[in-house]
């Protein structure tokens, strides 16, 4: 197993990603932790995308810089992911997110972590599923102009302080959101990003996604007192 590289954040620049393969899916994966990380958080990407979603990335490496620790991963092997249906697949994306946090809950190193969940359009449904199974464990869930509608029945059953964040020019997604937020019982959020589409690519917008996460999880991450494993 590739031992986890922890780096002080004044002296490492740059976060440095370590290579990951996570059981029993075998999932590729990298993971970069700074040292005395306030909690780690686990991306779910959506509609396709993998680990190697720049956006995602983006906003990983800027929380790296904050003192929280990144997982990024494929939900999906390469040959699941051929089969379209499976990036809609909701209950089997929130399963390899499980599937990733008992992984966390795993390492010596990682364990004693506040863990949070960041889902990007599905992904933020699969987080929000996963989320709700784990309960307590999670500590914070963040959705970039996700569909948290699509974890239907396990909205009102998460417990995790989550942060619905959305584009004010993807009304639809909004609507959506809106209706999801309603349902949610748990301590919650949303901000409306304004001059914002679906994938945040104006200029700015992606900037403000990372200082709402940034300020969430920070939150959360500080309120949460090591539980030890979960």
């Amino acid at each position: 197993m590739t031992t986890t590289h922890r780096h002080d954040r004044k002296d490492a620049g740059p976060p440095i990603e370590v290579p990951i393969e996570i059981p029993p899916a075998g999932l590729e994966g990298t993971i970069m932790v700074p040292a005395t990380a306030k909690g780690i958080v686990l991306f779910a990407h959506g509609s396709g995308s993998s680990r190697l979603s720049p956006r995602n990335r983006a906003v990983a490496s800027a929380l790296y810089a904050s003192g929280c620790g990144a997982l990024l991963f494929d939900l999906l092997t390469d040959a699941e992911a051929a089969d379209r249906r499976n990036v809609f697949d909701i209950p089997l994306l929130a399963g390899r997110l499980l599937m990733a946090t008992r992984w966390i809950a795993g390492r010596e190193d990682l364990r004693d972590l506040p863990v949070g969940y960041f889902g990007a359009s599905t992904g933020a449904g699969a987080a929000l599923v996963a989320a709700a199974e784990v309960g307590a464990g999670i500590a914070a869930v963040v959705s970039r102009g996700g569909r948290p509608d699509l974890a239907g029945a396990a909205l009102p059953r998460v417990t995790s302080p989550t942060l619905l964040i959305v584009g004010g020019d993807d009304p639809d997604v909004l609507a959506l959101n809106r209706e999801a937020l309603a349902v949610l019982r748990c301590e919650k959020a949303i901000e409306i990003v304004p001059g914002a589409s679906h994938l945040f690519e104006e200029p700015g917008t992606l900037d403000t996604v990372v200082r709402l996460a940034q300020q969430w999880f920070g939150h959360h991450f500080t309120a949460r007192k090591p539980t030890g494993s979960r």
